[in-house]
């Protein structure tokens, strides 16, 4: 049974559900769910990531890779290093920093290696986790903190170096569409007989029929088939990497290449919602309160480099990626054996098939750069895409 939720919560969560009625009223009833999602999410003051709900780590919704160990923000540290040496330097630019636990390992393994970033720049919308983050990198030596920088906006001028963005894809909102009686109908979200929030699918406009076309989807999906599409990401990719004049873009996210994402064994697709460390499926129990995320299609991302004039550098497993950038040395250089015992626990959590290895990839997109990447020695499955 769900617990009630606090006073600030519910009185937060009645305010968006009012503002969900309003705009579900001005757009006739029904309200595609992108638009749906990108009010629960981001709505000034109102949305998950805009207002105050604890989002990452214990005690929060969910928790990402840099939070489970240092080991992630050291790797990811390495290809930074790598990049900006095949440069002669250059600048971090980090999307969505979470708690800012990624900074704060990436900055001091930099350190560490000799090589540092001239800034360290984030683009962070949430007004709460910007305040999280920069509690937590005040506490950096002042040499590395002087580095970082907070944007309200993609860099207007052009830079170079390392972009990063961890489990930042999967939360730009989808449309959601149903196969009924061999066609495509579009899913959104409407008010229903009980007065609450629910799905109702309605006839699809031509522009996201001609999107789903382009899919190319297998024939034999079966009547009722559920998924969903990013239309944001190719505008999205183009720009946040627009004045990336010279570097390499890393994406880490949860997803697969198109031939696996939209198979039969997928038929309700991928949509997920994280409430207080639980994963579901119902995108209307607590909006504002919860995050909502979607896979990501990673050939729709090869596929919105490429109209970025971004080149592919390389598409992995997290296993694979990581055992490139010498996860397995960070363990070993640990100089004490119980702090050892422990990051290679955690390292299990992030390598292992079975918990983040495979079901999270990387791919790096990369501008005017052709030299090597270090995250794709092990393993590079560009072929797939």
């Amino acid at each position: 049974m769900t617990s009630a939720l606090p006073l600030h919560e519910s009185a937060h969560a009645a305010a968006l559900q009012r503002l969900l009625r309003e705009r579900i009223a001005a757009a006739g009833g029904w309200l595609p769910f992108d638009a749906y999602m990108q009010i629960a999410l981001y709505e000034p003051g109102l949305g998950y990531y805009s207002a105050g709900a604890h989002k990452l780590g214990a005690g929060g919704d969910f928790t990402t890779a840099p939070e489970i160990s240092p080991l992630f923000g050291r790797c990811l540290a390495r290809h930074c290093v790598g990049v900006l040496q095949a440069l002669g330097g250059g600048d971090v630019l980090e999307l969505g920093a979470g708690s800012g636990r990624l900074a704060f390992d990436v900055l001091t393994a930099m350190a560490a290696q000799g090589t540092l970033p001239g800034r360290y720049m984030i683009l962070e919308i949430s007004a709460d986790l910007r305040q999280r983050q920069r509690q937590l990198l005040a506490t950096l030596p002042a040499a590395l903190a002087v580095r970082v920088e907070w944007l309200d906006a993609p860099p207007a001028e052009s830079w170079q170096g390392a972009l990063l963005a961890n489990e930042v894809l999967d939360a730009l909102p989808v449309k959601r569409f149903v196969r009924r009686e061999g066609a495509w109908r579009e899913l959104g979200v409407v008010v229903n007989a009980a007065g609450a929030l629910g799905w109702q699918d309605g006839v699809a406009a031509s522009s996201v029929v001609n999107a789903i076309d382009a899919l190319a989807l297998p024939a034999d999906l079966p009547e009722g088939f559920e998924s969903e599409l990013c239309p944001l990401l190719l505008p999205w990719l183009g720009a946040v990497t627009a004045c990336m004049q010279h570097g390499v873009a890393l994406f880490v996210d949860y997803g697969l290449p198109r031939h696996e994402y939209y198979s039969a064994a997928r038929n309700r697709g991928t949509l997920r919602c994280h409430h207080r460390q639980r994963a579901h499926d119902d995108p209307f129990a607590h909006p504002g309160l919860e995050d909502i995320t979607a896979w990501v299609d990673f050939t729709r991302v090869a596929e919105a480099a490429d109209a970025a004039g971004l080149d592919i550098l390389g598409y992995g497993t997290q296993t694979g990626a990581l055992l490139g950038l010498g996860i397995e040395a960070e363990i070993a250089a640990v100089p004490d054996e119980p702090t050892r015992i422990r990051r290679a626990a955690e390292a299990r959590q992030l390598l292992m098939p079975t918990e983040m290895g495979e079901t999270f990839k990387f791919i790096a997109l990369g501008r005017a750069f052709d030299a090597p990447l270090a995250a794709f020695t092990h393993q590079d499955l560009q072929r797939h895409l």
